[in-house]
């Protein structure tokens, strides 16, 4: 089992900047691909980004691409997801997670486990 923790979520201002932080503990070295996904009230889980662990390499929805960075610190067992020039259609209830088979995915099935969400509010 991996267990993960997110913090950092909050309020801000619209064009502020938030970091959130997802910490893993447990079988981390099954970890093979992690990610951030959002949500809104009715409304499905969307993809933010996602990164390989090992590598480092990442992939990021459109809407955050060029404003929004995935990273790890891997002494840390610890995924980060900063966030620049916010929006209001940013805000959302943040998800890490993380899953052992498929890197890179943008496909919430294969992440095997999750965060208990934080929140961030952009207000405008």
């Amino acid at each position: 089992q991996v267990q993960l923790v997110e913090s950092g979520g909050g309020l801000v201002q619209a064009g502020g900047s938030l970091r959130l932080s997802c910490a893993a503990s447990g079988r981390t070295f099954s970890m093979y691909g992690m990610g951030w996904f959002r949500q809104v009230t009715g409304k499905e889980r969307e993809f933010v980004a996602a990164l390989t662990w090992s590598s480092g390499s990442t992939d990021y929805a459109d809407s955050v691409k060029g404003r929004f960075t995935i990273s790890r610190d891997n002494a840390k067992n610890t995924m980060y997801l900063q966030m620049n020039s916010l929006k209001a259609e940013d805000t959302a209830v943040y998800y890490c997670a993380a899953g052992s088979r498929f890197p890179l995915s943008r496909d919430k099935r294969v992440y095997e486990y999750w965060g208990q969400g934080t929140q961030v509010t952009v207000s405008s």
